[in-house]
């Protein structure tokens, strides 16, 4: 496969991803690189594709997160730059491959960014459709807000890509409101 299209991505990752959370996740973070891709100049749907792909082998081995990847899609013909992208996600977690390339750096900072977006969204009415960056700030600041997601790890992806917070944290907002039926967080005006 020369290129990894987003098709193929959803394709080999319903392989081994069932779970409806994790396909959600995998969409925000796809719709996250998306918009990073744009902001870059790069590739949208390449990095869509290894957003949609990045948890590959979550599911089956939270424990070994990212030991069932390399090998698992390299046989299936996924690129080699976009493997190494997925693999750079983990990095001083469950990985030592470095993030080098604005690909890799994007994926990194975004990942954790997603949860916290998602979780702000879902707290408003209209969901994401209107919410502004200072209002998503507002909760980033909050360490009990979406505890579960690591501040250091997108502050340190942040710092790789040489852009603050706001900027990546807007970059990613935008994206994910272009997909917000998608992502279940249209809201519910009354």
């Amino acid at each position: 496969m020369e290129k990894l299209t987003l098709e193929k991505a959803k394709e080999i990752n319903a392989m081994m991803v069932t779970e409806d959370h994790l396909l959600l996740h995998a969409a925000n973070v796809s719709a996250a690189m998306g918009a990073m891709a744009d902001h870059f100049g790069e590739d949208k749907e390449e990095w869509e594709a290894v957003g949609w792909l990045h948890d590959f082998d979550y599911e089956k081995y939270p424990e070994e997160h990212l030991q069932h990847t390399e090998n698992e899609l390299h046989a299936l013909g996924v690129p080699e730059v976009d493997i190494r992208a997925i693999l750079a996600h983990g990095y001083t977690i469950c990985s030592d491959v470095e993030p080098l390339t604005n690909m890799e750096k994007s994926l990194f900072a975004v990942d954790e960014l997603t949860g916290i977006v998602q979780a702000a969204a879902r707290m408003r009415p209209t969901g994401i459709s209107d919410m502004e960056l200072k209002s998503f700030m507002k909760k980033w600041k909050d360490k009990r807000f979406a505890a579960g997601c690591n501040r250091e790890i997108i502050l340190k992806g942040c710092e790789l890509l040489g852009m603050e917070l706001q900027e990546v944290a807007g970059i990613v907002i935008e994206g994910m409101k272009a997909h917000a039926e998608e992502l279940q967080l249209a809201g519910n005006p009354s």
